[in-house]
């Protein structure tokens, strides 16, 4: 029986683990439940799986969640920064699935690391925010970092055919969005509940809205230079509508392996759960008869320039990506309430990146304030654009 402390448990990540945990009780069991303020579904979860430990967003929350649950849970409540690090670190845990959307995840992240919890890793924003930082940790604890976005789930898979040294690039597939092939002028008339309706992936409105954009892509091409120590330079990204093909490596030799599956979250989840092994899931099976139209195109970065700020971010480095990836929040937040266009959310980040650029990678008291920094910067901006 593996024990799984859970960060984010109700998105659109969180709920999926439960699912596969659902699916397979004899194998999985929950001791930790971190959400937000998705109170209802947090109530169901917790009736369901019994955890030994809540975590919320703040104290009010705190004090509503246990109002709503039976007395036995109100002592196992906690809430803020805090409360998610004590459940990324519970003792108990075999592994910690971070699923947190946006900064939030990092530093219960790094808890999880620093007690040696193997850890599944669906908040990309803790390696774009400090990479360097969460992998040195990785190494110093000797904790694997299993990956759960479905893309670099495919990389490291991908990566089992042969030697990382004979690694030429990775290849990280995008849907392109609902937007592709959409021209800068088509893209400023674009209205929320477009942008919230992806054509292949059932996601939460955040991460939907990012690969509208494509930073969503542009955050992913970080994630994997530090997940997979490999270079921007040795990154490329192919527009594939299909979203079959969930990403490719190719090696010196001119072999490429890529990694084939229907558009299905629990599959990477399952992987990073039973590592190495892969559970029975019974989905519907991958019809190649039906796989005939695979198309894969280049970005157009003029239209959807996010994608190329993200990997300017990374060879700038430094706080860059942190800057890059806190600018986005702000600005994806400000869309969603409608207070900002669509392309007024490449924009705002492009104009935070010229604003905020102090600071070492080497420093989370430098990352965090950049982070800070940039919240504020993009708030202003914000401000003068509507």
């Amino acid at each position: 029986m593996k024990r799984i402390a859970l960060l984010g448990s109700t998105g659109s990540i969180g709920v999926n683990v439960l699912e596969v945990v659902r699916q397979f009780p004899e194998d999985y069991s929950i001791v930790g439940l971190a959400a937000g303020r998705n109170l209802d579904r947090l109530k169901a979860q917790v009736l369901e799986f019994d955890p030994e430990v809540v975590s919320v967003i703040d104290e009010k929350h705190a004090e509503k969640i246990q109002a709503m649950l039976p007395t036995k849970y109100r002592t196992r409540v906690v809430c803020g920064t805090e409360g998610n690090c004590l459940v990324a670190s519970h003792g108990d845990a075999d592994i910690t699935v971070s699923a947190i959307v946006g900064a939030a995840g990092l530093l219960p992240t790094l808890a999880a690391i620093r007690a040696g919890k193997p850890v599944g890793l669906a908040n990309k924003e803790t390696l774009v925010m400090a990479g360097r930082i969460v992998m040195a940790e990785a190494r110093k604890h000797n904790v694997p970092l299993l990956p759960v976005d479905s893309e670099h789930s495919a990389i490291f898979q991908a990566l089992e055919a042969g030697h990382r040294k004979d690694v030429a690039k990775i290849i990280l597939t995008a849907s392109g969005g609902p937007f592709r092939g959409k021209s800068r002028e088509e893209l400023q008339r674009v209205t929320r509940e477009q942008a919230l309706n992806h054509p292949n992936w059932d996601m939460g409105q955040k991460i939907t809205i990012d690969s509208a954009t494509l930073m969503n892509k542009g955050l992913e091409v970080i994630e994997a230079r530090w997940l997979f120590d490999i270079g921007a330079d040795d990154i490329e990204v192919v527009v594939h509508p299909q979203s079959v093909v969930h990403s490719l490596v190719e090696y010196q030799d001119g072999s490429v392996m890529a990694h084939l599956g229907i558009p299905d979250m629990r599959i990477p989840i399952a992987y990073a759960l039973s590592y190495p092994r892969r559970l029975p899931l019974k989905l519907k099976p991958l019809q190649l008869s039906q796989c005939s139209n695979l198309e894969f195109h280049d970005p157009d970065y003029d239209s959807f320039p996010a994608l190329g700020m993200a990997f300017e971010a990374l060879r700038t480095g430094g706080v860059a990506p942190a800057v890059l990836n806190a600018a986005n929040e702000v600005a994806v937040a400000a869309f969603l309430a409608e207070r900002i266009g669509f392309t007024q959310i490449p924009e705002t980040v492009a104009f935070t990146l010229n604003e905020v650029h102090q600071g070492s990678d080497e420093s989370l008291e430098d990352i965090l304030a950049a982070d800070a920094a940039a919240r504020v910067s993009a708030e202003q901006k914000i401000s003068a654009l509507a």
